[in-house]
């Protein structure tokens, strides 16, 4: 994927990283996912997207950006925008394209390689752009889903396409290995980290909105 002596950034594309990793059945572990990219390559840059809710007296996502921001990765965030749609439904969304692919090009002329950890095809006018800078670019998704979690275009344009499922040893934790907790298969909602906890961790409530919105996270 990445040749010796790369520059490289990380591209990480937050909800859509959680919702492949929970339809392979998995976590992501982000100690083993950054230590793994540092061992192929120069990394420059881990950015992590994702949009939160303002105002909310606990998010369940709120321990992971603080996590990684101390812990080498660029953290973006930004508010969410909330909505009522045509079946009067609240509705919760946060996407995030814009604040990523401005930090793709600004970066662009300082890098050999781009990982980008999506399967949007919105990204796939970005990766054309980038790849005219001169850059290489790895996509990792999966097409081992029903229906796979990349859209086709993007995972033509990329230079290299990785299965997440080849990764999944590397960067997977598998979910048998963390506590069980209330809820846990609702749709969107996510746990403390284990590596951020401090013994027996009792069951924490989920977030009000996470069946609504778009980029809730699980995480560990």
């Amino acid at each position: 994927m990445t040749m010796p002596g790369e520059k490289i950034a990380l591209f990480i594309d937050g909800a859509n990283l959680y919702a492949t990793a929970k339809s392979l059945g998995f976590d992501i572990d982000y100690k083993k996912l950054l230590k793994e990219f540092q061992g192929r390559g120069n990394l420059l840059r881990a950015f992590y997207y994702t949009a939160v809710i303002e105002d909310q007296e606990y998010s369940s996502i709120r321990p992971l950006i603080d996590w990684l921001d101390y812990n080498g990765y660029a953290v973006v965030t930004k508010a969410t925008k909330e909505f009522v749609d045509q079946a009067g439904r609240r509705k919760v969304k946060g996407n995030m394209d814009i604040e990523l692919a401005v930090d793709a090009m600004e970066i662009a002329n300082h890098i050999d390689h781009m990982v980008l950890f999506s399967g949007d095809g919105d990204f796939t006018r970005l990766v054309e752009a980038v790849q005219r800078k001169g850059v290489r670019v790895t996509v990792i998704s999966t097409v081992t889903t029903q229906p796979p979690m990349v859209a086709d275009e993007l995972r033509r344009q990329a230079d290299v396409f990785t299965d997440i499922i080849t990764l999944q040893s590397k960067i997977g934790r598998d979910p048998s290995e963390r506590p069980v907790r209330p809820r846990d298969t609702d749709a969107g909602h996510g746990h403390t980290p284990q590596f951020l906890q401090r013994g027996p961790a009792p069951p924490q409530r989920a977030p009000a909105n996470a069946a609504a919105m778009d980029d809730e996270e699980n995480y560990e």
